[in-house]
């Protein structure tokens, strides 16, 4: 005789099978938008006073300072093209934004070695009665490990700025949601709402403490904030919707090159062909292709 099948085996034959909870959605929202609102707080924040601690801490001219800021603000608004770039082409927009936030982080933290160590910049002017005083200039590895902060925290931008939007919109783009446009423009303005309130953070808050706290911890503050931001997007890294790189731009750009040459003296249909609807949207007026960007 068989033995009968034990009640557990059976009980678990009857269950239904563990169906995995959806990535992405409403709750990934707050770890995107807080990234993106601390970095916006720690980077904006160290602009503005920038000037005056290059003229204190380093000794540099007004004219060298406003250089050394008009670059440093260049290469932050060029980097975006660049990361963008790599996000669609290479890393994937998670890999980015991680990269970009670990490089803003170590930036910050040198920056704020160099208001910590006397040793990374000039020695303070220390005048005796009835002689000038005149700060020593900054060596090479000072202005070096100065401009190397001003480099990651560009490099981390270039990646942040481009890319939280369009990962956050990743999270919420379902097209088989009927409200799918309702949340995706809800998030929309959730998003801007956060970037607002947190330049507005950085220009009154960090400023203010820089201006009656000092360096030390106008600079700590920033990294600190930079450090959560990193943490808080990792977290939730099992939660991400983390969509496939897709092909290189400029593979994109050769094809479409190639393409229009090898199809330059094709003739275009008339309107009364039947291929003509390809050539149109629907309901639009225009019911043959025009000669316009053959």
């Amino acid at each position: 005789m068989e033995n009968p099948p034990d009640q557990t085996e059976s009980k678990e034959m009857m269950l239904p099978p563990r169906t995995r909870r959806p990535k992405g959605g409403l709750l990934t929202m707050p770890f995107i938008i807080a990234n993106e609102g601390f970095e916006k707080v720690a980077s904006y924040g160290l602009l503005q006073n920038m000037i005056l601690y290059l003229m204190s801490d380093y000794g540099l001219g007004v004219v060298k300072g406003q250089t050394v800021l008009f670059m440093w603000v260049a290469a932050t608004n060029f980097m975006p093209l660049v990361g963008a770039f790599l996000s669609d082409s290479y890393l994937g927009r998670f890999l980015t934004i991680a990269i970009a936030s670990l490089s803003s982080f170590l930036g910050m933290v040198l920056l704020w070695l160099t208001a910590m160590l006397p040793q990374v910049k000039p020695s303070p002017c220390i005048a005796s009665a009835g002689t000038n005083c005149s700060s020593p200039a900054a060596t090479s590895s000072q202005l070096a490990l100065l401009y190397s902060a001003f480099a990651l925290i560009s490099i981390g931008s270039g990646g942040i700025r481009p890319c939280s939007l369009a990962f956050g919109a990743d999270q919420l783009d379902n097209k088989e949601n009927p409200k799918n446009e309702r949340v995706l423009e809800s998030f929309f303005g959730w998003y801007y709402a956060s970037s607002s309130v947190a330049v507005l953070i950085a220009f009154t808050v960090i400023v203010y403490i820089q201006d009656h706290l000092g360096w030390r911890i106008g600079f700590g503050i920033p990294a600190i904030l930079m450090l959560l931001a990193s943490i808080v997007f990792a977290f939730a890294s099992p939660l991400y919707v983390k969509r496939n790189v897709t092909k290189s731009l400029f593979t994109g750009l050769a094809q479409a090159a190639v393409a229009a040459y090898v199809n330059r003296k094709l003739m275009l249909p008339g309107q009364s062909d039947s291929y003509g609807c390809y050539h149109h949207l629907k309901d639009s007026e225009l019911k043959a292709p025009s000669d316009k960007l053959r």
